[in-house]
């Protein structure tokens, strides 16, 4: 678990996911610049990748690229 400096918020992620998905903005909040980057090249992989982390980022199976959990 991180030292509580770089911590991502839950609720941040799984808004930005629902809202800002499609853009990559949600991987790239989680620390997966590159892949959010490609999401966002791709329009969300038309839109079936943007579903998908949806559902991983809501069923907390995608967290934090550092490995670290989200914030209380």
């Amino acid at each position: 678990m991180s030292n509580g400096t770089n911590q991502k918020s839950f609720l941040v992620a799984i808004l930005l996911s629902l809202f800002a998905g499609g853009l990559g903005v949600d991987r790239m909040y989680l620390g997966y610049v590159g892949l959010g980057i490609a999401k966002l090249l791709t329009l969300g992989g038309l839109g079936i990748w943007a579903i998908i982390d949806l559902i991983l980022i809501a069923t907390k199976k995608l967290g934090p690229a550092d490995g670290s959990d989200y914030a209380s």
